[in-house]
């Protein structure tokens, strides 16, 4: 396969060097061309034509959100990792990008460390992501789907369990803001995302109403009509603690190179609710999510994902629908109604 072109726009001379001299030591990747403001940038990615680009937020001229507007009205399409600071100011800037389509985000290194171990992480994060947006392709026609059979229209749960990385703001903003008021079963949340940016996520989201949406705190009991996000650094997991439930924050190891990680949660869900939860698996890279999964769907309770054609990238869900546990595989709007209509009796919406 022909390498993956590669666009680098960032108004400092010395992280264009550092970008394209990472990006260079991949086989599968191939710098294209370099701009050191977002002008410059947008009027040559018509000429480039390149498969993904790396954007600065912080820019002269034309910064990292005037550029996503530009790309936007223009109708330039292409798959945008965005660099932000590690700080609310950063965090709030890129949630802002994300929200005007950029694909991704790595942060950029801090004063602190080597300059060996920044070069390293940026390496870690940023080459999986251009290979992943690079290589993303038109899905075809036909998804995979599960041979599982479908639950009963009876049947009813008490949690959502919801995990998501690449692309999942968005998909959470889609899901959430469009559950139907009658939906008061608390909801989990993991999205892979750093300590600084949960909580303002939670804001976002808690803005779209009527559930109270709050990045969890360890003790916290889990209640109706709240969500729940993971707090960045720390895995999320519930416990049962005399009749109710509550949220542990648990700061081991990362799992699937993760922290939060979907599996943590998936597999105490399945331990405290067993068949009366629902998992969902939004887009997302890697694999996180698909052995929590299995211990979902061996408690009895279904995991949906979403479809590649609404996905950023379908390694996630892809995994899990390859794997044969998806009870169904659906665009992100179908998913609302999954949750709506698993509402318990009591709280469902009367006939007209």
């Amino acid at each position: 396969m022909p390498p993956i072109r590669v666009m680098v726009v960032d108004d400092a001379a010395v992280m264009r060097r550092l970008l394209t001299d990472i990006i260079a030591e991949d086989p599968e990747l191939e710098v294209v061309g370099t701009a050191p403001n977002g002008r410059i940038a947008v009027d040559k990615l018509t000429q480039l034509q390149p498969d993904v680009l790396t954007l600065d937020i912080e820019m002269p001229v034309m910064d990292g959100l005037q550029t996503l507007r530009e790309m936007r009205d223009r109708r330039l399409r292409v798959p945008t990792v965005m660099f932000s600071t590690l700080t609310a100011q950063g965090a709030e800037a890129t949630l802002d990008a994300l929200a005007l389509g950029a694909s991704d985000y790595v942060t950029k290194p801090s004063n602190t460390g080597s300059l060996a171990e920044s070069r390293e992480r940026v390496r870690a994060e940023l080459l999986p992501r251009l290979r992943s947006l690079g290589r993303r392709h038109v899905p075809s026609a036909t998804q995979l789907r599960s041979s599982r059979s479908a639950r009963s229209g009876g049947a009813t749960c008490d949690v959502v369990a919801i995990g998501s990385s690449t692309g999942g703001p968005n998909a959470l903003t889609d899901l959430i803001g469009h559950l139907p008021d009658e939906v008061t079963m608390p909801m989990l949340v993991t999205q892979h995302m750093p300590a600084v940016f949960t909580g303002l996520l939670a804001k976002r989201l808690d803005a779209l109403g009527p559930r109270r949406v709050v990045e969890a705190e360890h003790g916290m009991a889990v209640e109706p009509s709240h969500v729940y996000i993971a707090r960045g650094d720390h895995h999320m997991t519930v416990h049962r603690r005399g009749s109710g439930v509550v949220v542990h924050l648990d700061p081991p190891s990362p799992e699937n190179s993760c922290r939060p990680a979907v599996d943590p949660m998936f597999r105490s869900v399945a331990t405290v609710y067993g068949d009366r939860a629902l998992g969902i698996v939004l887009t997302g890279m890697g694999h996180d999510g698909l052995a929590g999964a299995r211990w979902l769907t061996e408690a009895g309770a279904p995991v949906y994902v979403q479809d590649e054609a609404s996905s950023v990238v379908w390694g996630m869900p892809g995994a899990i629908a390859g794997a044969g546990l998806a009870e169904d595989v659906l665009p992100i709007d179908e998913l609302a109604k999954v949750v709506a209509a698993v509402v318990p009796a009591p709280l469902a919406r009367s006939a007209p």
